[in-house]
């Protein structure tokens, strides 16, 4: 088994980290590390909640990224060697993540790190992998307008998500929109983004508002939902709090036929621990739903399931945190390193077919080709597929709009 997590440290804040580092002699103030891995194995660290809030959706991320990792060991490692993860748990805790990836790259000396969830904890990583030019793969879709070269991200940006979801919408009637989301980063972006959009295409925000992480009593935005009378509720809810909404939904006796949610962060996992019953018939946008059906993705349900049980499922996350373990391991393989430098330059223009279809890393951004799709949530809690782009999307994302006519430079990961 590589997870290592029960045998390492709590460091609960990053002074006990740097008071730690000190004592053990590591330098805390280094500019960057040489990732060596010395020894048998090529560490990389896995870095999810797999307690807390938004354990519902982030702890089958890090069970992805195992399962690929055992292919990569199978299949004879890497540069000679098998691969060993260090996993650590953030706990749903942004200030977590900071002192976890900063113990990664400084103690374990891990060569890559995949994780993160919400837009909030990849922003407090950040600081770590630029002080340490370490490297994140990233899994999730997000609100894009971030410019970093520290992070390949292998999820959605919002021309691949958001905007289609909000035309596919559009075009079949829905003009007045309610926003609603969790209080941080990604969804507070994402409706600028669908504000915005809408203005374009002659559609109305008709509400709009934002519900702590965690969040269960939903009874008052059900009332205001109802009272700006919407065509649908366009859903950035993450974690635990998609229980609550559901819930409390369905409790005030509205149906998807009634009025519709479009989620783009409700998936398979969510809807196994909420149940069919309170989200059959709302929809979701996303690259792959696990009812996919081709001979690739078909082989990744099974693998996953004989892994880690029948009645688990996969969805988009989740096949991200899979299929970009793979890139990374050709990436390796390419460069015959596992410098940060050499991966980051070999990964450019990578192609993978992907249970979702085929993948490619964009060589200008290190953004990731992707599928668009919707899906319906059916009684047996899977998603029938309604509309898919048939070709992967090129990614976009990086607004200028949104940030004052600043270019983003990839290369350098600064702005001009």
């Amino acid at each position: 088994m590589m997870d290592s997590a029960s045998t390492k440290p709590d460091y609960t804040s990053r002074r006990q980290f740097l008071l730690a580092a000190g004592a053990a002699g590591i330098g805390a103030g280094m500019a960057r590390f040489n990732f060596r891995s010395p020894g048998n194995t090529i560490k990389v660290g896995i870095l999810h909640s797999l307690s807390g809030t938004m354990a519902i959706s982030e702890a089958p991320l890090r069970d992805a990224a195992l399962l690929a990792m055992e292919e990569v060991n199978r299949q004879g490692g890497l540069l000679g060697r098998q691969v060993e993860a260090v996993v650590e748990d953030a706990a749903s805790d942004p200030d977590r993540f900071q002192v976890l990836a900063e113990k990664l790259l400084a103690q374990d000396q891990v060569c890559s790190i995949f994780g993160c969830w919400t837009s909030i904890s990849r922003k407090k990583v950040l600081p770590v992998l630029q002080q340490h030019d370490g490297l994140l793969w990233y899994p999730l879709q997000y609100e894009g307008n971030e410019c970093s070269r520290n992070v390949i991200y292998t999820g959605s940006t919002p021309n691949q998500q958001i905007l289609p979801a909000v035309d596919w919408l559009h075009g079949r009637g829905s003009r007045r929109f309610y926003l609603l989301g969790s209080d941080y980063i990604y969804p507070r972006t994402a409706n600028r983004i669908v504000e915005r959009h809408l203005e374009e295409i002659r559609g109305v925000v008709a509400g709009k508002e934002y519900v702590p992480l965690g969040e269960q009593d939903f009874q008052a935005t059900i009332k205001r939902i109802r009272a700006a009378r919407p065509d649908v509720v366009f859903s950035t809810i993450n974690g635990d709090s998609n229980r609550g909404f559901y819930k409390a939904f369905r409790k005030a006796g509205i149906t998807a036929k009634d009025l519709p949610v479009m989620a783009t962060t409700l998936a398979e996992a969510e809807v196994r621990r909420i149940g069919a019953l309170l989200t059959e018939g709302h929809l979701s946008t996303w690259a792959y739903f696990q009812s996919v059906d081709t001979l690739d993705n078909n082989a990744f349900v099974k693998k996953f399931k004989d892994r880690y049980g029948d009645r688990r499922v996969t969805d988009d996350p989740i096949e991200a945190a899979y299929f970009q373990v793979h890139i990374w391991a050709e990436a390796v393989r390419k460069a015959q390193s596992i410098d940060v430098d050499a991966v980051r330059e070999t990964v450019l223009g990578i192609k993978y077919n992907a249970p979702e279809g085929p993948v490619r890393i964009d060589p200008q951004n290190r953004h990731t080709w992707k599928m668009f799709r919707i899906g319906e949530v059916g009684e047996n809690g899977q998603f029938n597929v309604l509309h898919s782009s048939g070709d992967p999307v090129d990614p976009a994302p990086w607004d200028q709009t949104l940030n004052s006519g600043l270019a983003c430079d990839w290369k350098t990961g600064h702005t001009r």
